[in-house]
């Protein structure tokens, strides 16, 4: 029979051994090469965004850092990649939140659970999304467009880079909360060519794509999805401080880790991530392709995965949302 006290020292030995073996992997991580599994193809935005950082880890840490890209389902084959990998640090996830909160409801059928099965390491970059219509819409405003959609309901459009797409998700909410009729048009390509053409009303793009349309007067910005000003167009407003409140669309990149990872590997490459990002050299680089920066930890960046993942979940249902995948 064990006595409460010998299971008491039992249990404050294992805790001494497990927290040394944390301060050792910690310590000695990592010491063989890494990579970052992207869920896209080579000169996405995803993969620009991995390359930069990889390189960086590869500086500080010593080691090869490489990108593997694994395209397919929209990210998800990627992240399946992952899901299934060892758990040793040697892995990770450079996803965005197209594939880790939109997904989960748009592919009912995904091998594998964003929460249960990946490991929040870092959130790292945000885009926002511009509003942008055509230079002979009336509209100069975001009030005043939406005004001129409620007068003509069913005869404005907007474009998207393709149903179920972040912008397309973004403007189905936009459309509910602000109570117009809109028509959707789904793009592949060519997405701006039509709207300056004045052939689509409308479209709502991530800053990166869109942003040299924008400046160089091609399409007029009438409003950003953040809930803050883009560091890259100040003078643009939100579209919640233009009269949507609360409206908030932003696209997101952020390092994922296989579920299992130990804490001091994931505390290692959060450290480490929040370090690159923090940088002037990384800041510069950023905000030229329209990414505003920030740090958030694995868990703040695990309770953002689930509120999007619940946020995106009502809006692709209650606009019927379906993908071909």
């Amino acid at each position: 029979m064990i006595r409460a006290w010998q299971r008491r020292t039992w249990l404050a030995a294992a805790a001494v051994v497990l927290s040394a073996a944390s301060a050792f992997a910690q310590a000695t991580y990592p010491d063989k090469p890494v990579r970052f599994i992207v869920g896209f193809t080579a000169g996405s935005a995803t993969d620009i965004t991995a390359r930069l950082f990889a390189q960086k880890f590869a500086e500080a840490w010593n080691v090869p850092v490489t990108v593997e890209n694994v395209p397919g389902a929209g990210g998800s084959v990627g992240g399946d990649r992952v899901a299934k990998s060892a758990p040793d640090g040697t892995t990770f996830y450079w996803g965005a939140n197209g594939a880790l909160t939109n997904n989960p409801t748009l592919l009912p059928n995904q091998t594998y659970d964003v929460v249960r099965d990946l490991t929040p390491v870092a959130r790292l970059l945000i885009m926002p999304s511009i509003l942008a219509v055509n230079n002979d819409v009336p509209a100069k405003t975001y009030a005043e467009l939406i005004a001129l959609a409620k007068a003509q309901p069913g005869k404005l459009s907007i474009a998207s880079p393709g149903v179920g797409t972040p912008q397309h998700i973004a403007s189905e909410m936009l459309k509910r909360m602000a109570g117009v009729d809109i028509v959707h048009v789904p793009y592949r390509g060519a997405i701006f060519t039509d709207v300056i053409g004045g052939r689509v009303t409308m479209t709502l793009q991530n800053v990166g794509a869109i942003l040299s349309v924008v400046k160089q007067g091609q399409l007029r910005g009438v409003a950003v999805t953040s809930l803050k000003r883009s560091s890259v167009l100040p003078d643009l407003p939100t579209v919640a401080e233009s009269g949507l409140q609360g409206f908030e669309a932003i696209s997101w990149f952020g390092l994922m880790a296989p579920a299992g990872t130990p804490a001091a590997i994931v505390d290692k490459a959060y450290k480490q991530a929040a370090l690159i990002v923090a940088s002037a050299e990384m800041k510069e680089k950023l905000a030229q392709l329209g990414l505003d920066t920030t740090s958030d930890a694995p868990q703040a960046f695990g309770d953002i995965i689930k509120a999007d993942i619940a946020k995106w979940a009502k809006v692709i249902k209650d606009a019927n949302i379906k993908t071909e995948n």
